[in-house]
């Protein structure tokens, strides 16, 4: 094993269903996590986006983005690279996502880091977690458990969102699922299905995974509109004050 990669656990296999991550679990919350970011995903919109880890599962699969990559230490990712100094300039890309980068780097701050670094402003950030404070949370804290997704550091996501506040983004959204108790086969998973309408109304922030969505924001930018628009305000201005002038002018 090489330096780079003692920093993180490779998010990529050529063999998912020799090292967990094919299991019937994992599948229940892959089927979930694919539902939320194919509805986020198409609603941002830009040239280039990057998914760091789990390259053999693309979840900007349905952005709409001129370009999208997949980046990890090995394949069958596009881009093979450590995840903590990523090979792009600063302010060049549109979209990020993480879908459980955080919890597979000795060094999540310094993902975010890079992600800041490289995401230009108003760019958006797609963040997939396990959250600790869950059943799959109890299971890990008191399991010993060899595979994914149990080998992985289950951050909180009010962590991530105090260091992305600290790095200038604002959450501008973010969810919680996956409900059903930790079952390992697919028969006793499907019997809890009905815990997933229950949970997201009775104890919602439970939920297995969750999800957040982030903008990076910019101290002291401001949008500029076009000159057609800016000419047109000043008319519009103008034309007022001078009513109210003449105005004032026949009431005396």
């Amino acid at each position: 094993m090489n330096e780079s990669s003692s920093r993180e656990l490779p998010l990529s296999s050529n063999d998912s269903a020799a090292d967990g991550w094919d299991s019937p679990l994992v599948r229940y919350l892959f089927i979930r996590e694919y539902e939320y970011f194919d509805k986020l995903a198409p609603d941002i919109f830009g040239f280039y986006a990057l998914q760091i880890g789990l390259p053999q599962h693309p979840m900007l699969r349905q952005a709409r983005v001129s370009n999208c990559w997949t980046l990890d230490f090995e394949t069958p990712a596009q881009i093979i690279a450590d995840p903590h100094a990523l090979p792009f300039p600063e302010d060049s890309l549109d979209l990020v996502a993480l879908p459980h980068t955080l919890e597979f780097t000795d060094d999540p701050h310094q993902i975010l880091r890079e992600v800041s670094r490289t995401l230009r402003a108003e760019g958006h950030l797609l963040i997939s977690g396990l959250n600790p404070y869950s059943l799959f949370g109890l299971r890990r804290r008191f399991g010993h458990h060899k595979t994914p997704p149990w080998i992985g550091q289950f951050i909180s996501p009010y962590r991530v969102k105090d260091w992305l506040s600290l790095l200038g983004f604002d959450i501008v959204g973010g969810a919680f699922t996956a409900y059903a108790p930790p079952f390992t086969t697919e028969r006793w998973l499907n019997s809890a299905a009905w815990l997933e309408k229950a949970g997201d109304r009775w104890w919602p922030i439970a939920g297995a995974l969750y999800f957040l969505h982030a903008v990076k924001k910019v101290a002291g930018m401001r949008i500029v509109t076009p000159v057609w628009k800016r000419d047109a305000r000043r008319r519009h201005w103008a034309a007022a004050h001078c009513e109210s002038h003449q105005k004032t002018r026949h009431d005396r």
